[in-house]
């Protein structure tokens, strides 16, 4: 399956049936009149979080959607059927952002959430509605209102506890496929990595979800490799595991590059916890290992982690390190938000 974050679609909600004009006209009995009925209400168009799905690859082959149209009234004060309601399924994370590309319309983040997006138009009355003492024989009734059309973009951000980011080739995808199940596709070449992937990492009998987005290189938020389009994935993230490419030729440069990047994108991604780690440190000699590490400690201002993908050196000290830190942020979130107090 295809990996896809962003779609843009067409939604209609349905038109009202119109209101009926209709006698009632019976042998043998003495006093007929309107019995015209009303028209049915269209349906609407509805968005709904699923689980199940991680990509917005359905959309990339229908782009339409329109609900039903309400049923016309009948004679003998029969009511129009509603229309049928129309609804796109997506997955958690998804964001509903108008045709301007700015107007947040809704953020759905649990699996159940619903949201109405274009109200059906009502239903025309019949001419049954019109009865009044002065005009006892109405013969008009009301068109259905028509429903309302828009033109909406679908974003998908992943939902994640802890985000790698990092130079091409600086082993995110070898230390996700090494702490998960997930099986991203791995090479000596920048840029193997084309679109975000997620694993659960179990570790110390708990569990957190992780994400692997494209590298990152110089000029990456003007549009320079495949841009900083990705960064979105991780805003969501409680913690980012910065990883550093041992191998490289200066650590510390490696580190303020990526960071400048992740500073000009903003959205609060700066703000986030940071650990910082020296990977593939399995190729390196002890001296090599030692001028890195301090270079890397001089460009981020702590101490980095160490650790290799290949070897598993480091990589439990990391995993460790990501839950203490998520551990802090739901504990400063319950502060922020305590639970409301009991009511009868």
């Amino acid at each position: 399956m295809k990996f896809l974050d962003e779609a843009k679609v067409y939604v209609r909600s349905g038109d009202g049936g119109r209101g009926c004009v209709a006698f009632r006209r019976e042998k043998f009995i003495e006093f007929g009149g309107p019995n015209g009925g009303d028209g049915g209400r269209g349906g609407d168009v509805f968005v709904e979080c699923v689980q199940g799905l991680n990509t917005l690859i359905d959309y990339r082959y229908q782009q339409h959607f329109k609900a039903k149209k309400g049923e016309h009234g009948m004679g003998s004060n029969c009511h129009g059927a509603k229309g049928a309601d129309t609804v796109l399924k997506v997955p958690e994370g998804t964001q509903i952002i108008a045709e301007d590309g700015e107007t947040l319309i809704a953020d759905l983040t649990q699996v159940g959430q619903r949201v109405r997006l274009a109200k059906g138009g009502n239903g025309g009355f019949g001419n049954a509605y019109f009865t009044t003492s002065t005009n006892r024989a109405p013969k008009h009734a009301n068109p259905g209102l028509e429903g309302t059309e828009m033109w909406i973009w679908l974003r998908l951000k992943l939902i994640a506890d802890a985000g790698l980011v990092g130079l091409p080739n600086a082993g995110k995808s070898t230390f996700l496929a090494s702490v998960t199940a997930a099986k991203p596709k791995i090479a000596d070449y920048p840029f193997t990595t084309l679109h975000p992937g997620l694993g659960v990492v179990r570790s110390d009998e708990r569990e957190f979800v992780l994400a692997d987005i494209p590298g990152l290189i110089e000029g990456a938020h003007e549009g320079v490799g495949l841009g900083d389009k990705f960064l979105a994935h991780v805003e969501r993230c409680r913690v980012l595991l910065h990883l550093v490419e041992g191998t490289s030729e200066h650590a510390g440069k490696a580190y303020k590059m990526v960071r400048g990047e992740i500073e000009a994108y903003g959205h609060g991604l700066a703000d986030k916890p940071e650990l910082v780690a020296l990977s593939k440190c399995d190729a390196l000699d002890p001296e090599t290992l030692k001028e890195q590490k301090a270079r890397l400690k001089r460009a981020c201002k702590s101490t980095p982690l160490v650790l290799s993908s290949v070897s598993g050196q480091g990589v439990q000290d990391a995993l460790r390190a990501i839950q203490a830190t998520i551990g802090t942020h739901e504990a400063q979130l319950a502060e922020a938000s305590p639970a409301p107090a009991w009511e009868p």
